[in-house]
């Protein structure tokens, strides 16, 4: 797992998910180096970095150019290749219909078109394939679990709140980084 401050990061590209965050979803994708994984909004590509080194193939996706090339400088210096890696710059409706078989979809970014990119996931997931979708906002949270219901899946969800502590003279300063819920689905 890579820390946080090894990222190269931008002021006009979100990322990396944090270093606890990554943790989580590779521990609850069960990612193996059979999968083929999606990671839809990529953003600076911490997750495509991380699952990068532990799949067969990861499609990274962003509509935002500056994200894939950020993301390429990232696989390039944390990881010295991309063999396994298909950057796509477009938005994740188009880009899904280019990929035909998805053990994990990462679902980070959705520009707005979080149940069309659900329904095409769930045409294209193999079976025991996983869905994992991260979310700041309410209604991101509440959108996906009544989609994933509609399509016949049992999501499940937690909400993560991670400190981190920063050491000043007098002690030691709690700093929170913004709430996170994880929403995990499995197909049967």
């Amino acid at each position: 797992m890579f820390e946080d401050s090894d990222f190269i990061k931008s002021c006009d590209v979100p990322g990396p998910t944090k270093e606890a965050i990554r943790g989580l979803l590779v521990y609850k994708s069960n990612v193996s180096i059979d999968d083929i994984v999606v990671d839809l909004g990529c953003g600076t590509g911490g997750l495509t970095v991380e699952f990068a080194s532990r799949c067969e193939k990861i499609y990274s996706i962003d509509k935002n150019p500056l994200a894939i090339e950020i993301t390429k400088k990232n696989i390039e210096k944390l990881l010295k290749t991309d063999s396994n890696v298909e950057f796509i710059n477009s938005n994740g409706v188009k880009a899904l219909k280019h990929v035909d078989n998805i053990d994990i979809a990462l679902i980070g970014g959705s520009g707005g078109e979080l149940f069309e990119i659900l329904d095409l996931i769930n045409e294209k997931l193999n079976p025991n394939g996983r869905i994992l979708i991260t979310s700041i906002l309410v209604d991101t949270k509440v959108e996906a679990v009544n989609k994933l219901k509609e399509l016949g899946y049992n999501p499940k969800f937690m909400e993560i709140n991670v400190s981190q502590g920063k050491i000043l003279d007098r002690g030691i300063l709690m700093k929170a980084e913004n709430p996170i819920t994880i929403i995990s689905a499995k197909k049967h």
